[in-house]
């Protein structure tokens, strides 16, 4: 089983965990819980360490799915997985008995799935999406309290997507710096000492990252905030897991960035204040598990500091404590969730002693506290002496290394004091006066009974261990030094022993301990002076502070185009285009000219374009104007085609056509002629026309100019009928080479066509514009039916030809001008004809479902590019032969295209060319107006009809 075999398998573990909650309820949790196990057995055992595996993934961007188990990604396997596995069993007995669990399992195990492939991740790519997948995994897990975790989840995601982002900034930073995706290529790079500034960026950004994931100062606020989700969820990923993968990744970059100062200062500096702010706000916590979400950033806080001291022995430190964190605080989280459900509430002051109850519980309660304290012989105090002896040796000033181990032992006091607290009042006392948290709920110790062997295991079985790991600590010596070196590129030996005489740490742990004990015996004063607001805000408040003032600030920004005024939204793309214009001109260089720069025939065009340009212009009429822009769009195309563009040709050619088509369309609701509008006006317009138009033709000349061919574009004409099989470059271009491109913009047009339908049918257009014709009632021009004769004959004939050549023209594409975009274009011509030929706008309904044509446009192009990973990779082509015939996929793609494209031009032609076809009564014309005589219209020669400009049925004036 290969690594990458090993992560599909824990996919395939989350993919039938909600089949087996639906099958087996909440004891699913036990198969689940076996399958982790064995997976983590199985890496531990049969899977070399080093071991590296790749899969094509995205081979065009060089990126691929590239995992690597070096002792550091063996380390956190070992805590995802098994800790993961003791969750899954204790999760079998901490759901209720009901069914409706599978929403559970599934985002647990996909959680696992994902933080495996993060710890395993050997390519950056691959590392941000697995941190992002965590984070969602978190954000639903969360929301699964209901109502009450609605509002703590979307301040977690905020949270954690911010340092996303940071992550993301850093990656593409790297890749774009070092030349690739790989990340233990880019760690090992010479870019970290031969470029400090770049290195301190990328410090920052890393930092800010796991920050937000590890809930370090100033972003601890989400995580006590999280604590309304279900207690396994805070169990493995609030405590063990999740929270563990921002300290991964410091670990991970410490190989490169310990000897950046920046990095040093912000670990240092967050992770002390971290672990001293959350081991003093664990002391006000009257709600077990609160204390232990506070006494969680704590700890995390030790760890970063650790991780920033930078010392060989400092990565041994942070690693011995992370599993150390893993196993008592896991257990501890699962152990809350026991007290919780056997006794109705987790407030210390209304449970009573419940060490003469649950005993057991008691016990294991003790030995997780403990470690979680620092004392012998738990792995807690190994991994603590280590953390000291680590700080004490920090690199920097004489005095750098006591201040700092002085500030630890003060950390430390607390972090043993909130460990007896949690003991001394959720198993021994009545706990103290009610404090921060859900009001309690008094048990008796009649209705209380000891938790059932199933449900107590899986909660003690990390806490034994880590007793079990304080005698046996040889045991994690080799996997711990191997993973340290993998971390800082440097070895250190590591003994795990519980006596290494009277050392320096041991005094301090004697320090903690005897200052820890004082603070327990005055812990009734010192619950009093703590019951109160040691800060005027919280962090929550902040949150949700900079949350409104983003949707504050964003409605203000939306304000300055929030409205029907053309001008509002045309200034800014004109402010655009003439700052791009007015750097073009002043920065960008244009290189010498190329050849003739021009042609005879060009002048032609332009003269056209002037032409057609001044007649719009100048013209009153609406129609009239459309007209003249039809002469400046055919002049366009005209130049395109001169110009040897066939294919842009065409499809300028065939959108002036439809837009033609359109804007009738529009315009027979619309007043015949311009509004007047003062000379004034008239003037600034003008001056701002000119303006825009002189500084579009220098961005133009400043930013294209004639030049020789770019190495990309001479990339394709040399590789594009060897690379996809077809010569018609711009094709090739938009179906191959920047098909996920397309396939984004084919989306969008799928949007676009919605909006339009959706629209249309919220809001009704315009009425039509009702057109007076002086002639005769009885006139040959009036009746519809007989005066679309000519067009209804040829119609019949050109229909089935347009409908032929657009799939001409989409079958021939890859090697000659046409393609899904274009050929969708003639076929919605035909459309247009067809529209065109109706005697009414009832006989011109399009009948075909064009909203499910768009579906199915966009539905195709994904798919299309799904079979792409049959070759490796999403949207690539796959190519075979049918004799002599080249089949592509592109070909499929294309059609998807095709499908979208004609939708929209269907939708647009239907909606706005019938909307208001319906069932309501027409509006009646008004009343005649005083003194005026009714008149018999079919009796009055003179009677002037006015027509229907859309279905020419004649109504009287």
């Amino acid at each position: 089983m290969t690594l990458t075999l090993a992560l599909a398998v824990a996919f395939g573990i989350a993919a039938i965990s909600p089949l087996l909650a639906r099958t087996m309820g909440r004891d699913a949790g036990w198969p689940l819980a076996a399958l982790l196990g064995g997976l983590a057995l199985y890496i531990w055992f049969a899977v070399p360490v080093d071991t590296v595996s790749t899969v094509a993934w995205m081979p065009a961007l060089g990126v691929e799915l590239r995992l690597s188990l070096d002792p550091l990604a063996r380390v956190f396997t070992m805590i995802v997985l098994g800790i993961g596995a003791v969750v899954m069993a204790y999760s079998s007995r901490y759901l209720g008995r009901g069914g409706g669990h599978g929403g559970y399992y599934g985002l647990m195990t996909l959680f696992a799935a994902s933080m495996l492939g993060l710890v395993l991740a050997d390519d950056v790519v691959l590392l941000f999406v697995a941190w992002e997948f965590t984070t969602l995994c978190s954000f639903f897990l969360i929301a699964l309290a209901g109502p009450k975790g609605t509002q703590p989840a979307v301040r977690t995601l905020l949270v954690t997507v911010a340092g996303g982002l940071c992550l993301l900034t850093a990656a593409a930073l790297m890749v774009v710096r070092t030349g690739t995706t790989v990340l233990s290529e880019i760690l090992v790079d010479p870019v970290w000492s031969t470029d400090p500034g770049f290195a301190t960026v990328i410090a920052v950004l890393i930092a800010m990252a796991a920050f937000t994931k590890s809930a370090q100062f100033p972003f601890q606020a989400w995580l006590p905030d999280a604590m309304v989700a279900a207690t396994p969820v805070s169990a493995y990923l609030h405590a063990a897991a999740m929270v563990k993968a921002g300290i991964y990744l410091l670990l991970r970059f410490s190989e490169a960035l310990h000897d950046v100062p920046v990095w040093n200062l912000l670990l240092i500096t967050c992770g002390m204040t971290t672990a001293v702010l959350g081991a003093v706000f664990a002391m006000q916590r009257d709600d077990l598990k609160e204390l232990l979400a506070y006494s969680t950033i704590s700890q995390l806080g030790f760890l970063v500091a650790t991780i920033g001291v930078g010392t060989p022995a400092a990565m041994v430190a942070a690693i011995v404590h992370t599993i150390a964190h893993a196993l008592f605080k896991s257990s501890l989280f699962m152990f809350v969730g026991v007290v919780d459900q056997q006794t109705g509430t987790r407030a210390m002051s209304g449970l009573p002693r419940l060490y003469r109850i649950m005993p057991g519980t008691a016990i294991g309660v003790g030995l997780a506290a403990a470690s979680m304290a620092g004392l012998p012989p738990l792995l807690g105090f190994v991994s603590k002496e280590w953390m000291f002896k680590s700080m004490l040796d920090a690199p920097g000033a004489a005095w750098t290394g006591p201040a700092l181990g002085a500030l630890a032992v003060f950390a430390a006091t607390f972090t043993f004091a909130y460990s007896a607290r949690f003991l001394l009042g959720g198993f021994v006392t009545h706990g103290p006066p009610a404090g921060p948290g859900p009001e309690p709920v008094h048990s008796t110790p009649e209705t209380i009974e000891a938790p059932h062997a199933t449900f107590f295991l899986p909660a003690a079985l990390p806490a034994v261990l880590g007793l079990v790991l304080g005698f046996t600590g040889f045991l994690l010596e080799p996997a711990v030094a191997a993973a340290a070196r993998a971390s800082l590129g440097e070895g250190y030996k590591a003994d795990f022993g519980l006596w290494h005489g009277f050392a320096p740490e041991l005094f301090m742990s004697m320090a903690v301990i005897a200052f820890g004990i004082v603070l327990v015996l005055v812990r009734n004063p010192l619950d009093r002076f703590l019951d109160r607001e040691l800060a005027p805000i919280t962090g929550v408040a902040t949150v949700d502070a900079l949350r409104r003032w983003a949707i504050a600030g964003g409605a203000r920004v939306g304000d300055v185009t929030r409205t029907d005024r053309i001008s509002r939204h045309v200034w800014a793309v004109l402010v655009v285009l003439v700052a791009l214009a007015a750097v073009g001109v002043a920065v960008v260089r244009p290189e010498p000219e190329v050849g003739s720069p021009v042609r005879a025939e060009d002048w032609v065009v332009v003269l056209l374009l002037v032409v057609g340009t001044a007649a719009m212009v100048i013209s009153r009429s609406r129609v009239g104007a459309v007209a003249n822009v039809g002469i400046v769009g055919f002049a366009m195309a005209l130049w395109f085609f001169t110009l040897g563009a066939v294919d842009v040709a065409l499809t300028q050619l065939l959108v002036e056509v439809l837009t033609v088509v359109v804007i009738v369309l529009v315009l027979q609701r619309l007043p015949p002629t311009f509004h007047m509008v003062s000379r004034s006006r008239m003037l600034v317009s003008a001056a701002v026309a000119i303006v825009i138009g002189l500084a579009s033709g220098a961005a133009v000349w400043a930013m294209t100019g004639r030049r020789e061919l770019s190495d990309v574009g001479r990339y394709f004409l040399d590789n594009a009928e060897e690379d996809t099989g077809g010569i018609n470059v711009v094709n090739t271009v938009l179906v191959d080479y920047r098909a996920l491109d397309t396939l984004g913009e084919l989306t969008v047009l799928g949007v676009a066509g919605l909006a339009v339908v959706l629209a249309l049918h919220a809001r009704r257009t315009l009425p039509r514009r009702q057109v007076r014709l002086s002639v005769p009632s009885n006139s040959p021009l009036l009746p519809a039916e007989d005066n679309g004769v000519f067009l209804r004959t040829f119609a019949r004939v050109l229909g089935p030809l347009i409908v032929f050549l657009s799939l001409y023209f989409l079958v021939r594409g890859h090697n000659a001008p046409g393609g899904g975009f274009n050929s969708a274009l003639i076929g919605g011509a035909g459309i247009a004809i067809y529209y065109l030929r109706a005697p009414s706008d009832e006989a011109a309904r399009i009948r075909v479902p064009y909203v499910a044509v768009i579906a199915a446009g966009v539905i195709i192009g994904v798919l299309t590019g799904l079979a792409g990973f049959a070759d490796g990779s999403f949207l690539l082509p796959l190519h075979a032969y049918l004799g002599d015939v080249h089949l592509t996929t592109a070909l499929v793609f294309d059609v998807g295209v095709y499908l979208a494209v004609l939708g929209v031009v269907m939708a647009a032609i239907d909606k706005l060319g019938g909307d208001d076809r319906s069932d309501e009564p027409a509006v009646p014309p008004p009343p005649p107006g005083p003194g005026a005589e009714a008149t018999d219209p079919a009796t009055t020669e003179d009677a002037e009809p006015v027509l229907d400009a859309a279905d020419n049925r004649e109504v009287q004036a």
